[in-house]
């Protein structure tokens, strides 16, 4: 992977949506570093590996709401990585 994906310090791996009418929809970020980038996870779909603080409600759905690892500044690395991992793995099972 090159270093344009890995490094969080590119304008391109922070964008902050303060008029945003759900800013900030997780309270544990500073409002600084808050990344609205990966407003929706793109680690979601991974489920139970994903990585992230959630829970299930009752009716058996993922809930996220404690979870704010896609919007912490220095977590787009960690999530380019982790995509790329998976990417790999179902070309593989291709």
């Amino acid at each position: 992977m090159d270093n344009y994906r890995e490094s969080s310090n590119k304008k391109a791996s922070f964008f902050s949506h303060r008029e945003c009418e759900a800013f900030p929809c997780h309270e544990a970020v500073d409002e600084d570093n808050f990344n609205c980038l990966f407003c929706y996870c793109p680690l979601y779909a991974l489920g139970e590996s994903c990585g992230g603080n959630y829970t299930y409600t009752p009716q058996g759905i993922k809930n996220c709401e404690n979870c704010a690892f896609p919007h912490r500044r220095d977590s787009y690395s960690i999530i380019i990585k982790r995509l790329m991992q998976e990417s790999e793995h179902l070309t593989k099972l291709s």
